[in-house]
């Protein structure tokens, strides 16, 4: 087998680099710089891809812009129906209003479609990346087997430098990905705890996703009810992070930790508000309770 694939080396991965190289994403595609991406741009990129990850963020993100696009088709629908049905018994001010609002859906409806061939076309070309790096670690690691030869040192060399060059193209696919995840609408609506929560009782909560933080203070009030100094955050979606949640009472001067939870965002591509209930201690004595628009 050695000797066999030492033949091969000096045509075969020769033709292979080349064909790397000629697939390059930035040769295909015009992607713009790292400054136009928020993970990029902050610093935070790691070169380190994590394709099964892209996988569940992509079909999440999919199904979620899919649900938008029903939505707003089947709104389309309704107001046609009403535009026809106006436009002979109705006054003809209604009728233009009406017009207007469809005018107005369309163009959305437009807008979704491009945003999620947009999708599929960065996805589609992170695949083909994904593969060609995949294949020249197969390469690498069967060169790595065979006798070593001056050609099959200089295809592994090439080899190496195509596998950096993937790299480096799916990480930026990555960032240009993260562009299209929308936001997140988070709205605190409180801590659960039925008896472990007490008049005069002083939270802190504090959610990082990411480099994005917030930090916000509570109080449960003699009548049970909650006041918080801030209710409601915008958080930008990351494909490699999660919802990290910190909860700490406060006592004076002291601080006491009531838990510290991570909570995946992947469920929260969808049309409909979303209330998630967070278990902050380990026998869920006192949950957190958050609201989140997509």
């Amino acid at each position: 087998r050695s000797c066999s694939f030492t033949g091969f080396s000096t045509v075969q991965s020769r033709k292979l680099a080349k064909s790397l190289s000629r697939s390059s994403v930035r040769s295909r595609m015009s992607l713009k710089s790292p400054k136009a991406y928020n993970s990029l741009q902050k610093g935070a990129v790691i070169w380190d891809p994590k394709p099964l990850q892209v996988k569940k963020i992509f079909e999440a993100l999919k199904k979620g812009l899919n649900e938008y696009l029903e939505a707003h088709q089947a709104e389309l629908d309704y107001l046609s129906g009403r535009h026809k049905d106006t436009k002979r018994n109705s006054r003809l001010a209604f009728y233009y209003d009406l017009d207007k609002q469809i005018r107005s859906v369309e163009r959305y409806i437009r807008k979704l479609e491009f945003h999620i061939s947009k999708v599929e076309e960065l996805y589609e070309a992170y695949c083909i990346q994904c593969r060609l790096r995949d294949g020249a670690t197969n390469m690498k690691h069967a060169f790595s087997l065979s006798p070593s030869t001056k050609a099959s040192r200089e295809s592994l060399v090439e080899l190496y430098k195509n596998f950096q060059e993937c790299t480096e193209d799916m990480c930026f696919i990555e960032g240009a990905l993260e562009v299209h995840l929308g936001e997140f609408h988070l709205k605190m609506k409180g801590l659960v705890g039925f008896a472990r929560l007490c008049p005069g009782d002083q939270y802190e909560v504090f959610v990082r996703l990411g480099r994005q933080k917030w930090r916000l203070k509570g109080k449960i009030e003699t009548d049970d009810s909650q006041t918080w100094d801030e209710e409601e955050k915008i958080f930008i979606p990351n494909l490699h992070e999660k919802f990290e949640i910190k909860v700490t009472e406060l006592r004076g001067l002291a601080t006491i930790l009531v838990g510290v939870v991570t909570c995946d965002s992947i469920n929260f591509f969808t049309t409909k508000p979303q209330a998630i209930i967070v278990d902050i201690t380990e026998l869920g004595t006192i949950k957190l309770q958050l609201e989140v628009l997509w």
